[in-house]
């Protein structure tokens, strides 16, 4: 019997080794963890299968082409990428550092009665729907940047390309003002969880060498909290990438590619949202598909380079 055992794999022998429970428990969360891959492998095939149409016609060519004439079957998707980017960067660098700063006064400073309301409250404006966001920036945002806060800039920081053209108030900077007040909550919420889970010596040790709450706080917890604090801003730079009604209703949807904020652009989720239920042609369809696709790729992408930039920085710091 013996022999037998040692004549198997090794792999094997140490499965059978374990506990028959153990072994049950391993398999079955495999299965479900397997299961997230499988899921996202079936999205990316079916979207590369019903784009097929539209990648053998255009190629390569349909990420850098700005054309998009429904009437003529000739579409591009720059302008799309290009409005879906600079939206979402921009609102990752308005929301960051406000959320990381609000996640260390809850976490760290605020009394826990004030902390535990302001969490509740941030909690529920990540559970307001999309369109609610939408609807309150035309009432509220697009006019008063259109009034207020787009003739402010212009008149100090005209001479910059980012702030010249005509002013409406919808465009790029209100779509990426209305996804900065929607990715604050997970920034908020997310980064406040990673800072309480810092065990309670690293700020004791912190504070009995004469740090300040501050010092500690943002000296010692925080960089104990940071891969947390990066995955705030993961979960947020893909929310920012998939919005789609609050974006369409204020981003001006229309396919330019503009140095200003005040342009009107145009992002994939809103373009898919607009125009797949009218999209008879099947060119058409198959071009707003391989739209899903690169907005998929783009995601990934984004993603990736995020997570390097997290290493390296971790890499310089234990270097230190």
């Amino acid at each position: 019997m013996k022999a037998q055992l040692q004549s198997r794999p090794g792999w094997l022998q140490r499965v059978l080794k374990q506990n028959p429970a153990d072994v049950a428990a391993h398999l079955f969360t495999l299965a479900f963890a397997a299961g997230v891959l499988v899921i996202a492998v079936l999205l990316v095939y079916e979207l590369y299968a019903a784009s097929s149409l539209s990648r053998k016609e255009f190629g390569w060519s349909f990420l850098l082409s700005s054309e998009w004439d429904p009437v003529q079957d000739k579409f591009g998707a720059l302008p799309f990428i290009y409005g879906t980017v600079v939206t979402s960067v921009l609102a990752l660098l308005l929301a960051a550092p406000v959320g990381i700063a609000a996640a260390i006064f809850l976490a760290e400073l605020a009394p826990p009665k004030i902390s535990d309301s302001l969490t509740f409250v941030v909690e529920l404006l990540a559970a307001v729907p999309s369109v609610i966001y939408g609807l309150l920036a035309i009432f509220t945002m697009v006019p008063l940047l259109r009034e207020v806060i787009q003739p402010f800039l212009q008149k100090h920081f005209g001479f910059l390309p980012l702030f010249q053209g005509p002013m409406y108030g919808v465009g790029i900077l209100a779509a990426s003002l209305v996804l900065a007040v929607m990715i604050l909550p997970y920034i908020v919420s997310i980064s406040r969880e990673a800072l309480l889970a810092v065990p309670p010596e690293q700020r004791e040790a912190a504070l009995a060498v004469g740090a300040t709450r501050w010092e500690a706080a943002w000296q010692v917890v925080t960089p104990y909290a940071g891969l947390g604090i990066a995955g705030s801003i993961f979960l947020a730079l893909a929310r920012a990438l998939g919005e789609t009604m609050a974006v369409t209703m204020v981003i001006g949807n229309a396919p330019n590619i503009s140095a200003s904020l005040f342009e009107s652009g145009y992002s994939i989720a809103a373009v898919i949202a607009n125009e797949f239920t009218e999209a008879t042609g099947d060119m058409h369809l198959s071009a707003l598909i391989q739209l899903g696709l690169v907005l998929f790729g783009i995601t990934i992408v984004m993603n990736a380079i995020a997570r390097l930039m997290l290493a390296a920085t971790s890499r310089k710091g234990q270097a230190r």
